[in-house]
């Protein structure tokens, strides 16, 4: 009897053995996974209210500050959304990576889908210029190399696009207002990026200063801008980045995904590698505005 049990004992054991090996497995598909893994940044200030405050500077190292009504000084002294906000979409959901950010300016994002990485940073160059009292600076060239400046869309003037031709022809009526001004930069968005700006603005090579662009140009390429700035008396350089994106989304300042214990100070020179959250720069350019 006791070795009937145990026969039935041993089958028992080996039936459940056979089964583990060659029962299918169940499978887990991971798609679009970040891997990047941030430790908790020890230079934020989460009271922070402004570009210029929300990081703390590092040992050693001054902030670079720059004169009273400057776009340098405008950038730095941009307000933010309190800490922990998210990056929203421009259609108000929520954009699906929310660890790659420091901070959220305080800025708007059409609901149309168009305000997207160049055209975040044409936004922020383009208030501070209507902000100064300087709107007849404020123009873009299309990607196809055309010039479309805000005073001559104020004055009525429309382009007529076929292929790579563009003409301008007065089909509207003078209106200077801040809604036909948010119009125009919807026409920018359309047919400008990162290749325009590349073409259009001139290349910096050296002394990278805050308002400065490190772009990939393209289409659609992408574009990231330089919002703070510190050294130190050997002259080592930091730098904090903030980008808009595809889709069109908050704009928001970047953690460094590749140096965790200095996020999120970024060290940046011509032609390096660089890598953001979710982007790599394989050979950094950079551009400025005019």
């Amino acid at each position: 009897m006791k070795k009937l049990f145990y026969l039935i004992g041993l089958l028992f054991v080996l039936i459940v053995f056979w089964s583990y090996l060659f029962a299918p497995k169940k499978t887990k598909i991971v798609k679009n996974t970040i891997t990047t893994v941030f430790s908790s940044p020890s230079y934020i200030n989460k009271n922070g209210n402004t570009v210029i405050n929300r990081v703390k500077i590092p040992e050693d190292f001054t902030r670079v500050t720059y004169s009273e009504g400057s776009f340098q000084s405008f950038i730095q002294n941009y307000a933010l959304k309190n800490y922990g906000a998210e990056v929203i979409n421009y259609d108000g959901s929520k954009y699906f990576y929310q660890s790659g950010h420091i901070g959220v300016l305080d800025l708007s994002v059409p609901k149309n889908g168009l305000q997207q990485c160049a055209d975040a940073l044409i936004r922020l160059r383009s208030e501070y210029l209507w902000k100064t009292n300087q709107q007849n600076k404020i123009g873009f060239e299309f990607t196809s190399g055309h010039y479309c400046p805000w005073k001559k869309y104020a004055e009525g003037y429309r382009p007529k696009v076929k292929g790579n031709k563009v003409t301008f022809h007065k089909t509207g009526t003078p209106n200077t207002s801040k809604a036909n001004f948010y119009k125009y930069l919807n026409l920018i968005y359309m047919y400008s990026g990162t290749l325009s700006l590349y073409n259009e603005l001139p290349r910096v090579k050296t002394n990278f200063e805050v308002g400065d662009m490190l772009v990939n140009p393209g289409t659609p390429g992408h574009i990231v801008m330089i919002v703070d700035k510190i050294k130190n008396s050997e002259g080592k350089i930091k730098y904090i980045l903030a980008q808009g994106n595809i889709p069109a989304q908050s704009v928001h300042m970047l953690k460094n995904p590749t140096d965790t214990k200095m996020s999120p100070w970024y060290n940046l020179q011509l032609n390096a590698y660089t890598e953001v959250p979710g982007y790599y720069f394989n050979e950094a350019k950079f551009i400025r505005f005019k």
